[in-house]
C-alpha cells in the first residue's frame, strides 16, 4: 500500500504549524489537518518567550511576529501597589532579551503565511476517528471515511489528543480544584503598560498583561466567575486585586472565558511510528506564559529529528526527541505548578506568603534564576 505523506500532522494550532513549517524548510512535504474549519479567532497563549524565537530564527519569521506583538523587558510580582519580586530580562544574554506579548491568533496566522510561502497548507475540516499502525506506518481514518497512509504520525491536537488516545499513551497528573477566568479587556487608565503584572493580593491571585492595540490580558483565580465574564465582573476583581492607588477603570470587555486547568505529562512522547507534541504531550497551568512556547519548541524539534529519519532511515533521533523533550516538559509543569501553588494559597498564609516573596525579590541571584526560567533560556 502506497503513502499519501511522509508525515501526517493531526492538529494546526502553534506547535503543528511550526512543525510543519519547520518540515518544509527541511524539503519535505508533511499533510497538516485540523478538525477546526477555521483557525482560532481569540487570543488564548498570549507571549513568545526568548527562547522560542531563538528557535524560531530557522523559520525567518521573527521579524514578523516582532512588528506584530509589543516588546516587553520586565515582570513584576506585586501586593496591591507593593512590588514584592521585580524581573528585567533585558539583561538576559540572548538576542530577545524582553517577552513578545502577541495574541495566539497572531501567532497562528505568520506561521501559516510561513508554512504557504513554503509550499504547505493545512486541510480543514478533517477530524481523525481512527489510527491502525503497522511495522511499515500508520493508517489514519478521517470522519469522513476517507484512510490517509503516513509513514509517520504526529499529535499536535490539543489536551483532549485523540492520536494520544488511539496510540494508547497514558497522561499522568490531575487537575486543579480552582477555576480561572480569562478576559482580554481595555482599561481607559490606571494599569501599568511596561510590564506584566502579577498580583498576589490578599483577595486572590490577579495577571494583567499589555497586548498590542491598548488591550490587556486579564487572568484571575476564582471559583465564582461565571462562565462569560461582564465588565462588572472584571472590574469588581481588578478593584479587589489590583492597584490601589491608582484605580483600574475597564472601559471594554473584548471576550471572556471560564475555565479549569490541569497538570499532566504523556507517558511517553513516542509508540513506534506515532509521535507526540504540544498539548498533546503535556498540560499546565498558564502561569508563566509557558505553554505555547513548549509546543513551539516541540515542534521545531520533532521536525528536524524527522527530517533526519527520512533522510537517512535511522530512528535513533526520533528517540532522543522523546528523551530530550519529556524532561523539560516536567520542569515546565513543576514551575507552573509552583506558580500557581504561591498564586493560590489559602487567605490566611497570603501575607506570609508574600512577606517570604519580598524578600526573595531582594536576591539578585534568584530574580536571575526566575528569569532564566521564564524566557526558557534554562532549557537551550
Amino acid at each position: 500500500m502506497g503513502f499519501d505523506t511522509d508525515v501526517l500532522i493531526v492538529g494546526a494550532g502553534p506547535t503543528g504549524l511550526a512543525l510543519a513549517a519547520t518540515l518544509a524548510k527541511h524539503g519535505v512535504e508533511p499533510m497538516l489537518i485540523d478538525r477546526a474549519p477555521e483557525g482560532a479567532n481569540t487570543s488564548r497563549a498570549a507571549v513568545v518567550h526568548a527562547r522560542t524565537l531563538e528557535v524560531l530564527e530557522s523559520l525567518d519569521c521573527v521579524p514578523r511576529l516582532i512588528e506584530r506583538g509589543l516588546v516587553l523587558s520586565r515582570f513584576s510580582i506585586r501586593d496591591r501597589d507593593r512590588v514584592l519580586i521585580g524581573i528585567d530580562f533585558s539583561r538576559l544574554p540572548t538576542r530577545y532579551p524582553h517577552v513578545l506579548m502577541i495574541p495566539q491568533y497572531e501567532t497562528e496566522r505568520v506561521l501559516m503565511q510561513r508554512l504557504e510561502e513554503l509550499g504547505g497548507r493545512c486541510i480543514r475540516p478533517s477530524t481523525v476517528t481512527d489510527l491502525i499502525q503497522d511495522p511499515a506506518g500508520v493508517t489514519v481514518v478521517i470522519e469522513n471515511g476517507k484512510a490517509i497512509r503516513a509513514r509517520y504520525v504526529v499529535g499536535a491536537d490539543g489536551m483532549h489528543s485523540v492520536v494520544r488516545d488511539k496510540a494508547g499513551i497514558g497522561f499522568s497528573g490531575g487537575s486543579y480544584s480552582e477555576c480561572f477566568m480569562l478576559a482580554d479587556v481595555r482599561f481607559d487608565s490606571g494599569m501599568l503598560n511596561d510590564q506584566v503584572s502579577l498580583y498576589f493580593s490578599p483577595a486572590g491571585m490577579l495577571v494583567v498583561a499589555p497586548l498590542p492595540g491598548g488591550l490587556h490580558r486579564v487572568v484571575v483565580a476564582d471559583d465564582e466567575a461565571p462562565d462569560s465574564p461582564n465588565i462588572s465582573c472584571v472590574q469588581r476583581l481588578v478593584d479587589e486585586r489590583g492597584p490601589e492607588r491608582t484605580k483600574a477603570k475597564v472601559q471594554e470587555l473584548l471576550w471572556g472565558s471560564r475555565f479549569h486547568i490541569h497538570h499532566r505529562v504523556a507517558d511517553d512522547y513516542r509508540a513506534g511510528r506515532i509521535l507526540l507534541a504540544g498539548d498533546a504531550a503535556h498540560v499546565h497551568s498558564p502561569a508563566g506564559g509557558q505553554g505555547m512556547n513548549t509546543g513551539i519548541q516541540d515542534g521545531v524539534a520533532l521536525a528536524h529529528a524527522l527530517a533526519g529519519t527520512l533522510a537517512n532511515g535511522d530512528e535513533a533521533g526520533l528517540n532522543a526527541y522523546s528523551q530530550a523533550r519529556r524532561p523539560i516538559a516536567r520542569q515546565v509543569v513543576q514551575l507552573a505548578d509552583r506558580l500557581t501553588r504561591l498564586a493560590t494559597v489559602p487567605r490566611r498564609l497570603r501575607p506570609i506568603r508574600n512577606a517570604v516573596l519580598g524578600t526573595l525579590g531582594h536576591i539578585p541571584g534568584f530574580r536571575r534564576r526566575l528569569a532564566w526560567k521564564l524566557s526558557g533560556l534554562a532549557y537551550r
